[in-house]
């Protein structure tokens, strides 16, 4: 995923009308008079401050949007604390990871926090590979997806985080800017000159991600025992990853058939996403959150009803009503570059009643803007509008499965 550095927010609509004289009744345009009535969303400019400069934004009134307070109100599944990502583009590790934990516990299995940043290495390392081979027609960037990372657990294992951190030392936080930098324009560097031997490059970037990141351990000490990164994946987790899959909703492929999800940082250009229909989409999310299952969901966070200071994601009724939003209006987004692949999360419980809303856990900076932090809640209509890819365990979507051809 790409993370933006701005970050839609709003404030309080009083804060708009105290521009106009205290000692006159501010005249309300009869446009905006209609739209009150009609239970309609107000669009509003407003200044926002948290996590960085001030800067103008486009926003929404959230005063009369009815959502839940806290975590507790949700059916929750078990997972790990949320962590921050830090300043990287490793939203896509961090979902993926913490997806696997949760599958550990929901499985019985070990309890232990796995590490992100080694996952991150080999996709560099990948990515590197690609890149070569490809004479340097291949996307370079810190974005990926979810089911990547799964991609890489299986080619090289994984480890605890207590065994790979990812982190210089003395650094306390995760910052990829001075080393992505430096991997592109080593790569930029051969790529100018021609040189394209795969053994001489990839020696290149490990030795960039070694000195920035770490030398990734090749065993851990499990009871005594050493185990490579894959040993400790097969015996002691027990974690099979081609036991997940992942689900689009487009137009550009047929429904029931399996393609490209046609993305920047679907840089390997996989074609094992099931796409089905929006109705089924948005359905197998919830009802594999009923059944127990957690699932990763990459998402555009760039818009006007994703409020960083209440943690809530929601969509304007200025942008679509909700009982508009359909397979066509999803599309029309999706095609015009409205919604983009922003950002990958962890969908970790769900709340039903009057709407629908899902507790989502969260690595970017915003989600620690609010009461709950770590944490935003997505109402169903910013899911069904802006959700553009799922991944979860296969036996969640058995019933979707099995409409595929095999």
């Amino acid at each position: 995923m790409k993370n933006r550095t701005w970050i839609v927010a709003a404030a309080a609509l009083g804060l708009v009308l105290a521009l106009g004289p205290a000692c006159k009744k501010k005249e309300v345009p009869k446009g905006e008079q209609v739209a009150d009535k009609l239970g309609r969303d107000q669009a509003v400019y407003v200044q926002r401050t948290a996590g960085g400069a001030p800067e103008t934004v486009l926003a929404m009134d959230f005063a009369k949007i009815e959502r839940p307070a806290k975590p507790s109100e949700f059916t929750e599944l078990v997972h790990l604390p949320p962590v921050r990502q830090g300043k990287t583009g490793t939203c896509w590790s961090f979902a993926a990871v913490s997806l696997l934990e949760s599958e550990l516990r929901r499985l019985g299995r070990a309890d232990v926090k796995l590490s992100e940043m080694y996952i991150v290495y080999w996709e560099y390392v990948e990515k590197a590979r690609r890149f070569l081979r490809e004479k340097g027609n291949s996307f370079l960037g810190q974005g990926s997806e979810p089911n990547s990372a799964l991609e890489r657990v299986k080619q090289y294992g994984i480890v605890p985080e207590t065994d790979y951190t990812g982190l210089a030392a003395g650094q306390a936080e995760h910052d990829h800017g001075a080393l992505f930098a430096e991997f592109r324009d080593f790569l930029a560097g051969l790529k100018a000159r021609g040189d394209w031997d795969e053994a001489r490059g990839l020696a290149g970037v490990r030795a960039i991600l070694d000195r920035r990141l770490g030398k990734p351990p090749a065993t851990v000490t499990v009871d005594g025992r050493a185990l490579t990164p894959q040993a400790f994946l097969k015996e002691t987790l027990g974690l099979n990853p081609d036991d997940y899959v992942s689900f689009i909703s487009f137009f550009y492929l047929p429904f029931f058939t399996r393609g490209e999800y046609k993305v920047p940082d679907n840089w390997w250009h996989c074609r094992d996403y099931y796409n089905v229909p929006l109705y089924e989409f948005s359905l197998a999310i919830l009802r594999a959150l009923r059944h127990g299952y957690s699932v990763d969901v990459a998402v555009d966070f760039s818009e006007p009803g994703y409020y960083g200071e209440l943690g809530i994601a929601v969509v304007p009724s200025f942008d679509i009503p909700r009982n508009f939003i359909d397979q066509a209006s999803r599309e029309y987004r999706f095609a015009s570059g409205a919604s983009t692949d922003d950002h990958a999360v962890h969908f970790v419980g769900y709340k039903e009643g009057k709407d629908i809303w899902y507790l989502v856990k969260d690595s970017w900076e915003n989600a620690y803007w609010s009461s709950h932090k770590g944490y935003y809640f997505y109402r169903d209509d910013y899911v069904r509008l802006k959700a553009l890819m799922f991944m979860v365990h296969k036996d969640a979507a058995k019933e979707l499965l099995a409409n595929f051809a095999r």
